[in-house]
């Protein structure tokens, strides 16, 4: 499949996104005095703005790429809740694994930056379980969506939609109707993605979920640790991010590291979404190891040339993806 044909492939993709999806708030303002009620700076409102967190920059991602994206996750019925749909619905984003429950807070993160600089974030969040109730709902909207999708993407972020119970019960069904899993952990259920496809930790998740220390530079120690995960998870492949020093991935019996590309690095929020949702829609069109982690690398990368959280530019991922891959 030339890369022509592969970004065309991706427009007919239908991915399931299953995790902790959230609000991300921001109050752009100024300082120009200090407070006469405690030593903390006075910041006067420009404007507010409003975006999807979580894994709801996995959805813009795997949007911008051209594949319809789901969300199946678990938010209040309170008013962040509401705006949160808001934002989902103003952006044509499928929201029919969208639970509400009105025993869970929607997760909020307020930042407040003043002449550039974030002077304070605010985090209004549960990162209890959801319950019994809940859970048995999200299993039972995966399975009926998972039929639809060529994959699913589990975007953990430790928020409590995502329990050793729910992974397991949708993975399995998923491996039944024979769709690939990808997953991007945290530490919490970091050892619960028993038998996924692809498993897509950065260096320091890999060392603190396996309690393992080893030197990334040493070829053999690195791929010991490589070979401990795949072995302890029974998963298929393993798509490492390894910052500055760019990705690993050992997947379908082939190893492979590739350097970062040199970038003028703003901002490097936000990149390990833009790679999970590459290497999902790759895995989904059962791409070679080479592509996948290719692909994922250069993504990463651009979006870090952007000030903030941003999906990524299909044309330019082509465009750069013609010249380097």
């Amino acid at each position: 499949m030339s890369l022509d044909e592969l970004f065309d492939q991706f427009d007919k993709l239908r991915v399931l996104i299953i995790g902790d999806v959230m609000l991300d708030s921001y109050v752009w303002g100024r300082v120009e005095r200090i407070s006469p009620e405690a030593p903390v700076p006075i910041v006067t409102v420009d404007r507010r703005e409003r975006r999807l967190g979580g894994a709801g920059n996995v959805l813009l991602n795997v949007q911008a790429l051209g594949a319809e994206a789901i969300i199946c996750s678990v938010i209040g019925t309170d008013i962040p809740g509401d705006q949160l749909m808001q934002e989902l619905g103003d952006r044509g984003l499928n929201c029919d694994g969208l639970i509400r429950s009105n025993d869970r807070i929607t997760t909020i993160k307020e930042r407040i930056i003043a002449s550039s600089q974030q002077v304070v974030r605010v985090d209004t969040e549960t990162d209890k379980y959801i319950n019994t109730d809940e859970r048995t709902q999200l299993i039972a909207k995966a399975k009926q969506l998972i039929p639809t999708c060529h994959v699913v993407i589990f975007e953990d972020y430790d928020k409590g939609v995502l329990s050793k119970e729910a992974i397991a019960e949708i993975t399995d069904f998923a491996n039944a109707q024979h769709v690939p899993t990808v997953v991007d952990p945290k530490k919490r259920n970091f050892l619960s993605y028993q038998n996924t496809t692809l498993f897509k930790p950065n260096l320091k998740e890999l060392r603190e979920g396996l309690k393992l220390d080893f030197d990334v530079d040493n070829a053999r120690e690195f791929q010991a640790a490589v070979d401990q995960l795949k072995a302890t998870l029974n998963v298929k492949g393993a798509l490492i991010t390894l910052s500055e020093r760019g990705v690993f991935i050992d997947f379908n019996g082939e190893q492979r590291k590739l350097p970062a590309h040199i970038r003028q690095i703003a901002d490097v929020s936000g990149a390990g979404d833009t790679v999970i949702s590459i290497a999902a829609c790759c895995v989904a069109l059962k791409q070679s190891p080479a592509i996948i982690a290719g692909l994922s690398n250069l993504g990463g990368g651009l979006v870090c040339e952007s000030v903030g959280v941003v999906p990524i530019d299909k044309a330019q991922l082509k465009q750069e993806a013609k010249e380097n891959l």
